[in-house]
């Protein structure tokens, strides 16, 4: 692969998946490359994409547009994203770089580094979105100011790092680089097991309730309103580190449970106190 300097005002640049994320990047990205190029298997959402003038051109098939661009950025749920890696080598002979935005890191990393050495490899996870997705719910400035988290490869060249970190600058969204094994470690605290939490939660609460709900349920119960198609790839590729932030919340309730049971309201103010304390830690701005 070329070493010589990336330039994104000069690059073609293809999404495949136009949902929500993918979506919200081309809207990002529109006017700061050379052409976007839409992929997705929903005809009406290509429809919508060149309608609203949201990328340059849209396809079904990938082999007809990769062969034309300097970067590929994967967007769609997990599973996906590993059976395009799949493919990849049969949708273009040429050279490219390649990024996800998958919300899981370790198999898409092991993925991409059986790629032919054509192809220059990145992972990529911005920490932003919505519980509703689709091209229709995306948002231009749905990246601004949102951790972007890049997970190289040793085969990762500068050339793709560079690539990738003038994508997050156009977008407003604020760069960090990990490895794969610690980001799925830290994300199954901060993202996958709050969507278990709001999906029990609303699971749990009667339908007769309904009428009372408020700001604080809705809050907390928010991300139960995601498709399972898109979560349920993420909890199978990071199921281990799942359930182990899982069992740390089952002990927390079981704290609270047990001084509930005994009238130990002593206690439960202590537990109160001591979780307020961590939330002011873990959200200082708030």
């Amino acid at each position: 692969m070329d070493d010589s300097n990336f330039t994104l005002s000069e690059s073609k640049i293809a999404i495949i998946g136009l949902g929500l994320m993918g979506g919200s990047l081309a809207l990002g990205l529109r006017g700061k490359c050379a052409a976007l190029y839409g992929i997705d298997p929903h005809r009406p959402t290509l429809e919508l994409a060149l309608s609203q003038h949201i990328v340059d051109y849209a396809e079904s098939d990938p082999a007809k547009l990769l062969p034309e661009v300097d970067l590929v950025i994967l967007s769609a749920p997990v599973p996906a994203i590993l059976t395009l890696l799949e493919k990849l080598p049969s949708f273009t002979p040429n050279p490219c770089i390649v990024m996800d935005l998958g919300s899981t890191k370790r198999l898409v990393v092991e993925a991409m580094s059986k790629l032919p050495e054509r192809f220059d490899p990145i992972g990529g996870h911005p920490i932003c979105g919505k519980e509703k997705l689709s091209l229709a719910n995306a948002e231009r400035t749905l990246y601004y100011a949102a951790p972007f988290l890049l997970t190289p490869l040793e085969r990762t060249s500068q050339r793709a790092i560079s690539a990738a970190n003038q994508i997050i600058e156009a977008l407003g969204a604020k760069g960090k680089t990990l490895n794969a094994i610690d980001h799925d470690r830290i994300l199954a605290s901060t993202s996958h097991l709050p969507f278990l939490i709001s999906s029990a939660l609303a699971h749990a609460t009667p339908q007769e309730v309904a009428p009372f709900v408020g700001p604080g349920f809705k809050s907390t119960s928010r991300l139960a309103g995601t498709s399972s198609s898109m979560m349920l790839g993420v909890l199978q590729s990071n199921r281990e580190n799942v359930l182990t932030a899982l069992h740390g919340m089952q002990t927390q309730l079981a704290e609270i449970e047990s001084a509930l049971n005994a009238g130990d309201f002593e206690k439960l103010e202590l537990i109160l106190n001591r979780s307020q304390k961590k939330y002011q830690e873990l959200i200082p701005s708030l």
